[in-house]
């Protein structure tokens, strides 16, 4: 039994997992909020109903959101009608855009973070790969292995149909991976592109608008590793990750792949049931660290809509710049879903070095991740920044 413990210690890393690299992209697409609801009623064919129009263009100028990024194009619409049509059958059309889509757009993301790594493709050992959309056999993560030239030997992770949580579960399952396998490199991909949402309006689905007003397309990777090397450069160390079902909260946020596409269902109380749960996430996180000021932490949250945020704020009694690297993902691209969360750690260690603080995370030693999604599913993910090293 000694003989075996010894080899399992061997396995083991011995420090925390650390994220490397950071990389994002989108598509070229881009669409102005200002001009969204004149464009979605006029390619979906829905100007004979203009109370659901002003409905719209009420959402749209209270979401926060100033452009998105969005694959969709209107000749493609064109080129299928039923796409735009709310009920009608349309996964076959949208699935043959997005396998080749997803992948692709991942390719990108991932090749900046790998870039920016500066490690050969050939030492990433695992693949992490996220997306709401595009199921196959076989699926998103072994077509990015033929797009990138991974070693046909990376052990690979496929997580379909998770939502918006789900950037936090991508990095649980780094954290896990890297710390239990020593030299681990694994290379985490979120791509995400809302071909699989996109419809028309309906008079009896009015919270449709809202995933109409919200969502946006983009891919975000990271790589993480224990141990880092001399010659990479530490970001964010994950401290610890949990993740729980809010109470009362099923039937919050659901999405059902039909014929028709992928539908979602988003009920009112959803800011209410994230912010009257939050604190105690905080509390079960921090209090092993001795940590028991919010404001005393950097912020990545996951940018669910304005109401989210705004309740997250009272109800923590956060200072106004807290969120500000969530707020402005959210207003230059919009709610990516499982994408964010990594996008808002690119912005945070940007703005940092751009404003010269002495770490990753805005100057401060910790801080935390949410990522929250159907369920109501809550991620939470303890960070330790990391200093910056100016020359």
């Amino acid at each position: 039994m000694a003989y075996l413990e010894e080899m399992r210690e061997a396995q083991r890393a011995r420090g925390p997992a650390t994220i490397l690299a950071i990389g994002t992209a989108t598509p070229t697409n881009c669409i102005y909020q200002s001009d969204f609801t004149d464009y979605y009623f006029r390619v979906t064919n829905s100007n004979h109903m203009p109370h659901l129009k002003a409905k719209l263009k009420r959402i749209c100028e209270k979401s926060m959101i100033k452009k998105r990024y969005i694959h969709l194009t209107e000749e493609m619409l064109k080129e299928n009608p039923n796409i735009s049509t709310y009920e009608e059958p349309s996964l076959d059309a949208r699935q043959d855009i997005l396998v080749v889509e997803v992948p692709k757009l991942g390719e990108k993301a991932a090749s900046k973070a790998i870039k920016e790594w500066g490690g050969r493709k050939s030492d990433i050992t695992h693949l992490v790969f996220c997306s709401t959309s595009g199921v196959d056999m076989p699926g998103a993560d072994y077509q990015l292995i033929k797009l990138l030239g991974l070693d046909p030997s990376v052990k690979r992770f496929m997580l379909y149909h998770q939502g918006c949580f789900a950037g936090g579960t991508v990095l649980r399952l780094a954290k896990d991976l890297a710390e239990n396998n020593a030299g681990a490199r694994v290379l985490v991909v979120c791509s995400e592109i809302t071909v699989v949402t996109f419809r028309g309006p309906c008079e009896t689905h009015l919270d449709s608008l809202v995933g109409q007003a919200l969502f946006g397309d983009g891919a975000s990777a990271v790589i993480v590793g224990a141990n880092p090397f001399s010659t990479e450069r530490p970001l964010f160390h994950m401290v610890s990750a949990s993740e729980t079902v809010l109470p009362n909260s099923e039937g919050s946020i659901e999405g059902h792949l039909r014929e028709v596409g992928l539908t979602f269902h988003l009920k009112d109380n959803v800011p209410q049931l994230i912010s009257s749960n939050i604190e105690r996430s905080l509390e079960e996180a921090f209090d092993p660290i001795g940590v028991s000021d919010w404001n005393s932490l950097f912020w990545i949250s996951h940018p669910g809509g304005p109401a989210i945020l705004n309740q997250i704020e009272a109800t923590l009694g956060l200072k106004e710049e807290k969120l500000r690297a969530t707020k402005h993902v959210l207003s230059e691209y919009g709610n990516m879903s499982s994408a964010c969360v990594l996008f808002i750690l690119d912005e945070m260690r940007r703005r940092s070095m751009e404003e010269r603080k002495a770490t990753t995370g805005e100057g401060l030693t910790w801080g935390v991740l949410y990522g929250f999604g159907p369920g109501l599913t809550m991620e939470t993910i303890v960070l330790h920044s990391a200093p910056i090293k100016y020359s």
